[in-house]
């Protein structure tokens, strides 16, 4: 005990940490002792509960616990583990490999001991819960190993997506297996055992059995983002009875749970982005669509003070829903129902600045869709406005997005209307210099349309249009055949009623990219296919035609 009077620190020094040194000395020593004497026991198989002299074996090792490092410990576990105990020596083993595993500057000792198959091993048998809360130590070691990226390529390899899905049809606890599946999900090199464990039922499963514990649901719906955004895990999940349902039956219960709504939206996108079933299946879910519009509702709502701006993981919530509201909207079905919902093309219209862009895209896809029943076309005049408004927007994503829907909206003639009237056109025309295919092919969309109508096409041929359109087709079409169409079916349009401009250096270009042997194809046989079979069939015949609507008599006249 040291003397009475001597300063606490001065005793630690002098007393205590001698002697702790003196047992770290030892440390390496009892490792490889206790490694030897696993070997050795192994051979002779001597391991387990058949040995007679495994108590003796067992108060000795049990005695050396604590008396050395953290490596000395995992050694001691690992053989005590080998010797198959039970009961309370089980769950202090199991807490004591719990406590070391916490410290993530342990996670080397993890890497090389053989701890790892001890712990899978008292994991996989299908009693494995009859351990009691030893179990439960035992799947927080690895649920917090599984954290370290090496640590948890190396579980994968060892099976350990298997165990903890035959866990988790236990009666444990599903948040500590969840958490630890969680874990793994971030490695991509899991979606191979994902899969051959046919994982998404069971996590499906649990969703269904658990719905009302927001931990678990918030571990399975972080598990179905991550792995959601590779094609083979999102056609999976997709096939999976009754997911899409299951997701929006958890909005609805959870809609004010935004850490779960945002990774449940995410996935819901994923799967329409990719899956024709998908979409049909949100739709036919019965009260889907209410759903999902109660939750824009909900996540729309303006915060107090009014000139507060909305809080990052609101507008997060919106930018997720508004995607999947797009990705519905492609399915013929789909799209028309959500065009005529009133409800639906008010919410995107009322979206704030921030948004306005995810919400024009999703826009641009209901306006493929121009029945009689269609909100986006009764309300054309206001969203006229609000596409004016991005054309001046210093984002060319905006402006790329209101030009997208200018271009199916301009089939309306009040529409055409509207751009001739607000020198819209002009803007459109300059957009043919961006030197961007997807811009330029948006333009023409819309000077197609209005190049319809007889009274347009003088104004468009005088604002240099031709020129434009003359230089799209020049730099573009090798590159995008269907581009190369559309600027033909523009110069076709626009020169209806009257004589064009440059026709020369028109014919000579037609006259070079109607040559199939003047042009260069790729040399990859698969992209050249591509190319051919758009040239042949989308770009020939409308430049063929443009052709013969000119020819030349001399050097300096043309004949119309």
């Amino acid at each position: 005990t040291g003397d009475d009077n001597m300063d606490e620190s001065v005793f630690w020094n002098t007393k205590v940490l001698p002697v702790l040194h003196e047992f770290e000395s030892f440390a390496p020593e009892l490792c490889n002792a206790c490694n030897g004497l696993h070997d050795a026991l192994a051979e002779r198989g001597m391991l387990g509960r058949q040995f007679k002299k495994r108590s003796a074996i067992l108060r000795t090792l049990f005695r050396l616990i604590d008396v050395g490092s953290d490596r000395l410990n995992l050694t001691l576990a690992k053989l005590i583990l080998a010797l198959n105990v039970s009961g309370n020596n089980l769950l202090n083993i199991c807490k004591l490999v719990f406590k070391i595993s916490r410290n993530a500057s342990n996670d080397a000792l993890f890497l090389n001991d053989g701890i790892l198959d001890s712990l899978l091993s008292l994991l996989h048998c299908e009693d494995a819960w009859s351990k009691g809360e030893a179990v439960l130590y035992c799947v927080g070691s690895l649920k917090l190993l599984s954290g370290n990226s090496a640590l948890s390529r190396l579980l994968l390899s060892k099976g350990f997506i298997g165990v903890l899905l035959q866990l988790s049809e236990g009666e444990g606890q599903r948040i500590i297996v969840t958490a630890a599946l969680r874990n793994i999900a971030d490695q991509s090199e899991s979606r191979p055992s994902f899969l051959s464990n046919k994982a998404f039922s069971t996590l499906c499963l649990i969703l269904e059995n658990h719905c009302k514990d927001l931990d678990i649901c918030i571990n399975v719906a972080r598990i179905f983002s991550k792995l959601s955004t590779y094609t083979e895990c999102c056609h999976a999940l997709a096939e999976t009875p009754r997911c899409c349902g299951l997701f929006l039956d958890l909005l609805s219960k959870h809609s004010r749970k935004q850490d779960l709504v945002v990774r449940l939206l995410f996935t819901l996108g994923n799967l329409t982005a990719k899956s024709t079933e998908a979409r049909e299946r949100v739709y036919e879910e019965e009260g889907g669509i209410d759903v999902l519009l109660d939750l824009f509702q909900v996540y729309q709502e303006t915060p107090s003070p009014p000139k507060q701006c909305r809080a990052p993981e609101r507008e997060d919530v919106l930018v997720k829903l508004i995607r999947l509201l797009a990705n519905l909207a492609i399915h013929p079905t789909v799209g028309t129902a959500l065009a005529a919902n009133t409800l639906c093309v008010q919410l995107l219209l009322e979206e704030s600045e921030e948004l306005v862009i995810n919400a024009v895209a999703t826009i641009n896809n209901l306006s493929f869709y121009q029945g009689e029943s269609s909100v986006v076309r009764s309300q054309h005049t206001h969203i006229s406005q609000l596409l004016l408004k991005l054309l001046l927007s210093s984002s060319m994503d905006a402006v790329l997005e209101a030009t997208r829907v200018f271009g199916n909206l301009s089939q309306i003639k009040d529409v055409r209307h509207f751009i001739m009237q607000h020198k819209v056109e002009q803007y459109v025309v300059t957009l043919l210099d961006s030197k961007t295919p997807d811009v330029c092919f948006s333009a023409c969309g819309v000077l197609i349309n209005l190049s319809a109508d007889p009274e347009n096409r003088a104004v468009l041929r005088a604002t240099g249009t031709v020129q434009k359109l003359i230089d799209c087709l020049r730099d573009f079409g090798p590159q995008d055949w269907h581009l190369a169409a559309v600027v033909c079916q523009t110069l076709w349009n626009c020169s209806l009623d009257g004589e064009l401009q440059h026709t020369r250096e028109l014919l000579e270009i037609l006259r070079l990219y109607t040559d199939r042997g003047a042009l260069q194809w790729s040399s990859d046989d698969g992209v050249r296919q591509v190319q051919e079979a758009c040239w042949e069939l989308l770009f020939l015949p409308v430049a063929e035609r443009l052709r013969q609507r000119f020819y030349i008599e001399d050097t300096t006249s043309i004949i119309p």
